[in-house]
């Protein structure tokens, strides 16, 4: 067993926090993966794991050997990317997560633009609202709505802001009223998404004034696309970033309400594991996505609050 075997099947160990999920990525048995650690163990001399049936955790050696193993893996793996970037047109499979409302309304329809591009490259989308481990997950791209990872590992390059707005349809304003004032929101019926931050307590903003309004759910949902559905049903008021309701709000299914007062903005990050040279299918798609952001102008569309044609015939 060489030594180069032993580190990339320790670190991944480590990384996952089990033996069982290691042996399961490398296609081996619990009882081999247990001796692959026995037998790096007896090698170095050291125990590096302590382990109960239900979890595993590193020694103070463990977290050592762990934090070098990853360096010199991490450069091989930087030394064959930089050579192999240098000579080829960036090509296999990108794996991409995102949410379901972005990858749906906004990667997917660029996606012919990029592939044109680099039509060697195969794009894999996971579209999920909750954001899954990369390493677990296989992830090397992540759209994301928070400025922060919990892993200093991450590297997040910021996409664009967008607004979040209070908007319902026509239908539903005409049988119980427009709310005036952030208060009025606690009569009306409510649309929430689920993975918001405090979903259900509203801060709003007005220069120096501040509201923080409490609010029940007609209707709860961890997708936006639901409650976009249903907003434009007249099921009650959304709660939605601009990014998914702008062409709803232009083409008057979705009236914006109480545009004086606003709810706290999202960042939209693009974020992908740190690395000195990161692989060249991550680095294109990455300015790609930027650049088509950039050339549209989406972040103004995204962040100024447009006029629906039921508001504007009203002003006339």
């Amino acid at each position: 067993m060489d030594r180069l075997t032993q580190m990339e099947f320790f670190v991944l160990t480590a990384d996952l926090g089990s033996l069982s999920q290691a042996a399961e990525r490398l296609g081996i048995s619990n009882a081999a993966a247990s001796r692959m650690l026995s037998a790096l163990e007896d090698r170095l001399g050291a125990r590096l794991v302590e382990r109960t049936t239900r979890r595993l955790w590193l020694t103070d050696a463990g977290r050592e050997y762990r934090r070098r193993c990853g360096s010199i893996l991490s450069e091989l793996a930087e030394a064959d990317t930089a050579v192999s970037d240098m000579a080829q047109q960036p090509r296999g499979v990108l794996r991409v997560t995102s949410s379901v409302s972005f990858a749906g309304l906004h990667i997917a329809p660029w996606l012919p633009e990029f592939n044109q591009r680099y039509p060697e490259l195969v794009v894999q989308i996971t579209a999920a609202n909750r954001y899954p481990n990369f390493i677990e997950a296989g992830i090397d791209v992540a759209i994301r709505t928070r400025e922060h990872e919990g892993d200093s590992g991450i590297t997040v390059r910021r996409l664009a802001h967008t607004r979040r707005v209070l908007a319902a349809s026509p239908g539903y304003l005409a049988q119980h009223g427009e709310p005036r004032t952030p208060e009025e929101l606690a009569q009306h019926n409510m649309l929430v998404y689920s993975y918001a931050v405090n979903p259900y307590q509203l801060q709003l903003k007005r220069g120096r004034e501040r509201r923080n309004i409490p609010i029940n759910a007609m209707l709860e949902s961890n997708e936006g696309q639901v409650i976009c559905a249903a907003g434009r049903a007249g099921l009650g008021i959304v709660i939605q970033p601009l990014y998914i309701v702008h062409d709803d709000i232009v083409a008057g299914r979705l009236i914006p309400l109480l545009g004086d007062w606003e709810l706290a903005p999202l960042t939209i990050n693009i974020a992908y594991q740190s690395r000195r040279n990161q692989p060249a299918k991550i680095r294109v798609f990455a300015d790609a996505l930027t650049e088509y952001v950039r050339k549209l102008d989406l972040e103004a569309r995204w962040t100024t609050l447009p006029s629906s044609p039921s508001r504007a015939q009203k002003k006339n």
